[in-house]
């Protein structure tokens, strides 16, 4: 059974100014260099979790829904609570439910049984809320206990300023969940630890081995250097949201963006804040 380590309690130190060799003109193209790129969405977050630095913080503390960033938290709990092995047969209530509420799909068949390790790509690459489904409905016991441990988790992992209604991020007739990119960077960090998930989340396309699915993953930001992935999501509410990391010189860089109203731009953003910490040497 894998495990997870538990933290809480991650502290933030203030960035500190990069030091400068020369006052004068070379100071000021220093810090016009260095100064933190411009950057869309609600909310917008880069943490070096190797440092603790906040390195770019933009409302990174103010609650809004994350859509399918939701999806780290069910990975973490059936790493947590499921054998890799073990064997899952998918409903077609898993379906219907994925297909009601509009949500992205693995495209996955009433009947078929697969192993956790399987179900785990089809919910992180293709974002699969039949999968995500499935998952808590048999890990809950029922997908109400699996929200419960969401939650539970959330509290033990030091996430105050997170609520899941669901193992998906759908919106509900009762209202959305909740979180904060700051929130949801820790969770990401949390989460990678796990080689499992860093690997599904680092794979650009998976088929299982017995060749009845092909999935490919949403998140166009693993051709940059260093990068493991981490989770895309949108819906109305939440507009277009990113979970992105990377390792770069020794640091490991995790970032949020919440609330994008542009699809395509996430990556650009991504991308910029990436290459902006490495090159500043932030």
């Amino acid at each position: 059974m894998a495990a997870f380590a538990l933290v809480t309690g991650v502290a933030s130190p203030v960035l500190a100014s990069p030091a400068l060799a020369a006052p004068g003109l070379a100071q000021h193209l220093s810090a016009h260099a260095y100064a933190a790129p411009h950057v869309h969405g609600r909310a917008v977050y880069l943490w070096d979790a190797t440092t603790g630095q906040d390195l770019l913080d933009k409302q990174a503390g103010e609650r809004m829904p994350v859509a399918s960033l939701t999806k780290m938290m069910t990975a973490y709990i059936v790493l947590r609570d499921a054998n890799l092995d073990d064997q899952v047969t998918i409903k077609r209530q898993d379906l219907e439910y994925a297909w009601d509420n509009d949500g992205s799909t693995a495209d996955l068949e009433a009947g078929d049984t697969l192993p956790v390790r399987e179900l785990l790509y089809a919910l992180l690459l293709p974002s699969g809320a039949d999968a995500a489904h499935a998952l808590a409905r048999v890990y809950g016991p029922g997908v109400p206990g699996f929200v419960d441990k969401m939650n539970a988790a959330a509290r033990e992992l030091g996430l105050n300023d997170t609520l899941y209604v669901n193992a998906d991020g759908l919106p509900t007739s009762h209202g959305d969940g909740y979180s904060t990119a700051r929130d949801q960077a820790r969770l990401a960090e949390i989460a990678l630890r796990n080689p499992v998930f860093k690997k599904v989340t680092s794979t650009s396309q998976h088929s299982t081995e017995d060749g009845r699915y092909d999935w490919y993953n949403t998140n166009h930001m693993l051709g940059l250097p260093g990068a493991i992935g981490v989770k895309t999501g949108s819906t109305n509410a939440a507009g277009f949201c990113l979970a992105f990391a990377a390792d770069r010189d020794g640091h490991r860089l995790i970032g949020i963006i919440l609330g994008e109203d542009v699809a395509s731009r996430r990556w650009d953003t991504a991308e910029t804040l990436l290459d902006w910490a490495t090159d500043s040497g932030r």
